[in-house]
């Protein structure tokens, strides 16, 4: 996978163009009645593709990760997952702030302080 992380957008496809090739061969081969060996390879072509087309994934959401980077809106996909609940609580900020009349409460009656007796 780090060599296929070096090549460029153009490579990689033509790489992955070249990987569905031999898979179309290997699967002609073993509908012709091939040996058993193919079944094998047939599996290492498919899994040679997945890898191929996640870099590809990795290098376009690199690219559109780059581009929002520092704006204020972010597409859904980018974002962070958590939870949903975690996504929905309020912010330390928001937690933070107080009311106007909370804030004259909190001025006018302080926090008690009590003389524990020993």
């Amino acid at each position: 996978i780090t060599e296929l992380r070096d090549k460029s957008q153009a490579e990689l496809t033509q790489t992955l163009d070249q990987y569905k090739r031999e898979l179309l061969d290997l699967k002609v081969q073993q509908v012709a009645g091939a040996a058993a060996a193919k079944s094998s390879k047939i599996r290492d072509m498919r899994k040679n593709i997945a890898r191929v087309l996640t870099v590809i994934t990795q290098q376009n959401r690199d690219t559109v990760r780059a581009k929002y980077a520092g704006k204020k809106h972010i597409p859904k996909d980018l974002r962070a997952k958590k939870t949903r609940a975690m996504r929905r609580a309020l912010t330390k900020y928001e937690l933070s702030r107080k009311t106007e009349r909370q804030q004259k409460k909190d001025i006018h009656f302080g926090r008690r302080q009590y003389a524990i007796k020993a």
